[in-house]
């Protein structure tokens, strides 16, 4: 446990330093679509230790898939959970997103979405790239069968 806590704890530590530059780019967007033009000293340090702590969650979080007893859709689940808590609660901390049921559906729905999307794509990766080992095995098995 104190492994993956370490572990959790470095990769937190590396996710961390984006905070800040994700945030820079989320205000630059905010600026050119939604007309904001002025900061006050509190949004700006809010959302600067915000987003590094949800950097750091975020980043920290990978280190359950490295828990070998935990399942693989048990640790989606709660990797997905945390992160969709995280996110949830830093835009509302910061007045990203509104509070009301609407506006929370379209962020759950987005969210879930885009995780979904993820996993596809990771889960499709993977794929190709274990049916490439599979088939380099195949080979050296064919040419070592045959001697």
């Amino acid at each position: 446990m104190k492994k993956i806590a370490s572990e959790f704890v470095r990769r937190g530590m590396v996710a961390c330093g984006f905070g800040p530059l994700i945030l820079a780019v989320f205000y630059l967007i905010l600026q050119h679509q939604a007309g904001v033009e002025t900061l006050s000293v509190n949004e700006v340090c809010l959302g600067i230790v915000s987003l590094s702590a949800l950097a750091f969650i975020a980043g920290g979080m990978n280190v359950i898939y490295q828990i070998e007893r935990l399942p693989l859709m048990i640790a989606i689940l709660i990797h997905g959970g945390v992160l969709y808590l995280c996110y949830l609660l830093t835009y509302l901390l910061n007045g990203w997103l509104q509070s009301g049921l609407t506006p929370i559906l379209v962020f759950s729905v987005v969210f879930l979405l885009g995780y979904l999307a993820v996993w596809a794509v990771i889960y499709s990766l993977t794929r190709r790239h274990t049916q490439r080992v599979n088939e380099m095995l195949k080979i050296k098995q064919k040419r070592t069968g045959e001697r």
